[in-house]
């Protein structure tokens, strides 16, 4: 049965770029699952890559179809914008295995509709203030840059990744992101070495520490 492999770390930690280099990779056997959100797109993405953009009116209808696993909801200084999963074309954990961009929160809802066993978490993390800097250095190159809503992120981050919701969740192991060709790379290591078991033996890593130290840095 396959499994869904949760990337997960605060804005501007690289997920995005880490996603795509994961994905770009040969051999991998792992296919997108795709969130959903009502925010507006950003200068340089694309529908269907990052994210499936909707409207508020078509994520209404989705719900009312009972197909949307999990939801977030954020009240934005632009407004309320929603993340979510849905049960979709995407997905088909019979015969596949998934990577795809989350939250703690999302992760959590995840394992409650899959089931625990069929999520596997892997955490980004980078020192603040370059996190800070990489957020404003994006934000900068916008046709239309959202300062406040950049600030109010940051801040709500440090909340939602604390140390003792990683802990309430199980998640020790942690990719230190200082260079993200290098991170992606350890990444893809750990897919190439775990896969042989996680794949073609049908047995999970119950103990990822055991192809990952406590903490990595993706320097090295």
């Amino acid at each position: 049965m396959g499994k869904i492999f949760c990337l997960m770390g605060k804005s501007a930690c690289g997920k995005d770029t880490i996603y795509k280099q994961i994905l770009s990779a040969q051999n991998l056997p792992l296919k997108t699952l795709i969130p959903y959100t009502t925010r507006p797109i950003r200068d340089g993405e694309r529908n269907g890559v990052e994210y499936y953009f909707l409207t508020d009116e078509e994520q209404q209808v989705l719900e009312r179809q009972g197909k949307i696993i999990e939801l977030r909801a954020y009240h934005t200084v632009h407004g309320l914008w929603k993340y979510f999963t849905v049960n979709d074309h995407q997905l088909d954990l019979a015969n596949h295995d998934y990577l795809i961009i989350g939250t703690l929160e999302s992760y959590a809802r995840l394992q409650e509709y899959f089931g625990i066993d069929r999520l596997v978490p892997l955490y980004i993390d980078l020192e603040p203030g370059e996190r800070l800097q990489r957020a404003l250095d994006r934000e900068r190159i916008q046709t239309e840059p959202k300062y406040a809503e950049l600030c109010r992120r940051f801040l709500a981050d440090e909340e939602d990744f604390s140390s003792e919701k990683l802990a309430q969740a199980k998640i020790s192991d942690i990719f230190i992101n200082n260079d993200s060709v290098k991170c992606a790379k350890r990444i893809i290591s750990f897919f190439s070495r775990s896969t042989r078991n996680l794949f073609y033996k049908g047995t999970y890593i119950n103990n990822v520490k055991y192809w990952i130290p406590q903490s990595i840095s993706c320097n090295q």
